[in-house]
C-alpha cells in the first residue's frame, strides 16, 4: 500500500478493484481453502457489507472459463504463491454468477419478477449456447423462454440445475455455481409478509441447481443467515454451512487488526487507532477479532474522518426493526444490559426458520448475532445446545440501537420535541404531564403493531426504558428491576452526579379478574412504593429531589400520581 492510496467506497467488483489499482485488501487465499474443501456446496453467511460480494467476484474472475488472460489481477496476492495445485484450476470452470442483493420487493409478484430479472440474466451470459449446437430444440425453447423472461414456475426452479448441465456439455468441465446474498428475498418476504412463496421458490431452485447436479464442481453461497434445512435446504446433504461462529473462513471476512492498522498507515492515520478500534471493532468470527470492513473504508474516505455510523446506512433495518420494537425484544430486559455495556448468556440457534421468530422470541437473540447487532464473545455447548455470552460489538452498533429506540419513541410521542419534555417531567416529577405523554405513547404505540401479537402494556413499558436510557445518555443510569429498599422497582432513573434529581417509577396494570378500579390500583402501586422504600438507592446516590411516581394502566388509559413524602 505504499505510495498513492486510492480509496471508492461501494465497488465489489475485483477485476476493476484491481484494474484501477484501488486499495484490495487480500482475500485471494479463499481460493485456496474453496478448492481444498471436501464439500461441494459451501454456504458461507455473514453481515452486511463485510465483503462477501468481492470475495465471491474473486471467486469467479479465478474460476471462470474465459479467452481472456486474467492472471495478471492475481499477481503479487498471497494466491499467486499457492503452487500450480491451485494455478491449474484458473479460469478453468463454466461459472454462473447470481447476485439477489436487489430483490427486495414488497409483493410476491414483484419479487418472482426481480427473481425472474436475474436468472435471465444469468442465461443472458451464455447465451452463445443458442449458437453452440448444444441443445435440443426444445432446450432451445426453454432457454429462451428463461432469456425472455417468459418462464413458467417449472422452468424457474429447474433453471439453475439445466443451465449448469448445458454448460458442462458445451465445455467439458463441471460448472463453478455462485449466489450472492441469496437471503436477501427471505428476510424482504417475512417483512412484507409474503415468506412462504418465497420459501417455495427457493427451496425448490436451490434445490434444482445443488442437490445431487453431476454438472457441479463447487458451489459457493453467501447470505446473512443460515435458513433451517426444513425451510430452504430440504435434503440437500452435500451442503456445508460455516457460519461466524466456526474457524473457517474466518478471516476472509472483514479486516483483522493487522490489515486496519495496515489500511491506517498507508493514509497517515495510525494516531487514530485507538478510535477505529471503539467504533468498528468487536466482531468475533470463529474466535477471531474482526473490524467491519464498510465502515472502516468509509472512515477513511470521508474527508473529516469523523466516527460515525456509516454502517447503519448500507441496508434496510426493517427486519431489525421489525423484532427489535414490534415483536417486543424490549420485553427483555436483557437489551438494557447490553446497552450498558455488560454481557448475558443465551442459548443461540444454529440455523434460522424465520417464520419461527414470531412464536420463538429466544430466536431473536440468534439473528441479533448473525446479523452483526451482537458478538459472542464465548461460546460453549451443553445439552446439545449452544450458549453463548453476547454483547453489542462497537459503539458504531450501539448508536445504531440508539436510533432505532429514539425512532420508535419519537414515533409515539410525536417527535423530538414531546421526548425531551416527557424527560422533563420526569426529572420534575410533574405527574399531570406524564400521565398525558405515556397516555399518548401507549395508544401510538398500540396503533403501530398488532396488539393480538404483542400485548402492551408490557411492550410499552420495556419500550419506554429503552427511550429513556437512549435519551438521557450518559447524564443518568436507567434500568428496570433494579433491587432498592426491601425490593425491586420497575423503573429507576439515577443521576451519575449527586445533586440531581432522580425518579423510581412503580408500574400496575388494573386487575380487571379481581374487580380492582384504577383508584385502588393506583393506591398499591403507591403503597408499594413507602412500604418498600424504593428511593433509597437513589438517596444513597445522592440524588435531590427523589420523585416517586406511580403508574396505572388501564387498557389505553394511563393514571399517573407523585407519591407525598412526609418529613
Amino acid at each position: 500500500m505504499a505510495g498513492q492510496v486510492r480509496l471508492q467506497l461501494g465497488i465489489s467488483e475485483f477485476r476493476r478493484l484491481r484494474e484501477d489499482e484501488l486499495v484490495y485488501v487480500d482475500k485471494s487465499l479463499l481460493v485456496r481453502d474453496v478448492i481444498a474443501d471436501a464439500a461441494t456446496v459451501l454456504l458461507l453467511p455473514r453481515p452486511r457489507r463485510f465483503g462477501k460480494t468481492t470475495n465471491l467476484s474473486m471467486l469467479r474472475t479465478f474460476f471462470a472459463r474465459s479467452t481472456e488472460p486474467l492472471w495478471s489481477l492475481f499477481e503479487g496476492l498471497a494466491i499467486a504463491n499457492a503452487g500450480e495445485g491451485v494455478r491449474q484450476h484458473f479460469q478453468r470452470y463454466p461459472t454462473i454468477a447470481l447476485t439477489f442483493k436487489d430483490v427486495t420487493a414488497r409483493t410476491w409478484t414483484d419479487c418472482r419478477a426481480a427473481l425472474a430479472l436475474v436468472i435471465s440474466r444469468a442465461y443472458e451470459e451464455h447465451a452463445e449456447l443458442l449458437t453452440a449446437g448444444t441443445l435440443s430444440e426444445s432446450e432451445a425453447e426453454t432457454f429462451r423462454a428463461i432469456q425472455h423472461g417468459r418462464a413458467s414456475n417449472a422452468q424457474m426452479w429447474a433453471s439453475l440445475g439445466e443451465l449448469s448441465k448445458y454448460l458442462q456439455r458445451r465445455h467439458g468441465e463441471r460448472v463453478v455455481i455462485l449466489i450472492d446474498e441469496y437471503d436477501t428475498p427471505l428476510h424482504a418476504s417475512f417483512v412484507h409478509r409474503y415468506y412462504d412463496d418465497a420459501v417455495e421458490f427457493f427451496r425448490n431452485f436451490l434445490s434444482g441447481g445443488l442437490k445431487d447436479n453431476p454438472s457441479l464442481w463447487k458451489g459457493v453461497l453467501t447470505g446473512v443467515l443460515r435458513m433451517a434445512r426444513d425451510s430452504v435446504f430440504t435434503g440437500l446433504n452435500n451442503l456445508r454451512v460455516h457460519s461466524l461462529l466456526r474457524p473457517e473462513y474466518s478471516q476472509y471476512f472483514g479486516f483483522t487488526e493487522d490489515e486496519v492498522a495496515a489500511l491506517l498507515a498507508s493514509v497517515g492515520a495510525s494516531d487514530r487507532m485507538d478510535d477505529v478500534r471503539g467504533w468498528y471493532n468487536g466482531y468475533v468470527f470463529g474466535g477471531r477479532i474482526m473490524y467491519n470492513p464498510w465502515s472502516v473504508l468509509a472512515y477513511l474516505e470521508s474527508q473529516d474522518r469523523e466516527l460515525r455510523p456509516y454502517w447503519a446506512d448500507t441496508s434496510s433495518n426493517d427486519l431489525v426493526r421489525e423484532l427489535l420494537v414490534g415483536q417486543g425484544l424490549g420485553l427483555r430486559s436483557e437489551m438494557e444490559r447490553l446497552m450498558r455495556g455488560e454481557e448475558i448468556e443465551r442459548t443461540v440457534a444454529e440455523h434460522v426458520a424465520m417464520r419461527d421468530l414470531q412464536v420463538k422470541g429466544e430466536l431473536l437473540w440468534s439473528l441479533l448475532l448473525y446479523t452483526g447487532y451482537l458478538k459472542a464473545v464465548e461460546q460453549r455447548r451443553e445439552s446439545r445446545q449452544l450458549w453463548c455470552r453476547l454483547a453489542i460489538p462497537n459503539q458504531e452498533v450501539l448508536s445504531i440501537y440508539e436510533s432505532v429506540f429514539l425512532a420508535w419513541a419519537d414515533e409515539g410521542l410525536g417527535g423530538d420535541q414531546k421526548r425531551h419534555e416527557l424527560i422533563r417531567a420526569l426529572l420534575g416529577g410533574d405527574a399531570e404531564t406524564c400521565e398525558r405523554l405515556l397516555e399518548h405513547w401507549l395508544l401510538a404505540s398500540a396503533s403501530l403493531f398488532d396488539t393480538a401479537r404483542y400485548h402492551p402494556p408490557e411492550r410499552f413499558y420495556h419500550g419506554f426504558v429503552l427511550g429513556v436510557l437512549v435519551s438521557l445518555g450518559d447524564r443518568y443510569e436507567v434500568v428496570s428491576n433494579q433491587e432498592s429498599g426491601y425490593g425491586r422497582c420497575d423503573v429507576m432513573i439515577t443521576p451519575r452526579a449527586a445533586g440531581q434529581p432522580g425518579v423510581v417509577l412503580e408500574l400496575k396494570v388494573r386487575d380487571e379478574r379481581r374487580g380492582e378500579t384504577v383508584e385502588q390500583a393506583l393506591e398499591r402501586a403507591l403503597e408499594q412504593l413507602a412500604a418498600r422504600d424504593y428511593a433509597a438507592r437513589l438517596r444513597t446516590r445522592g440524588a435531590t429531589p427523589v420523585h416517586e411516581l406511580a403508574v396505572v394502566f388501564d387498557g389505553k388509559r394511563v393514571i399517573a400520581k407523585e407519591r407525598e413524602r412526609t418529613a
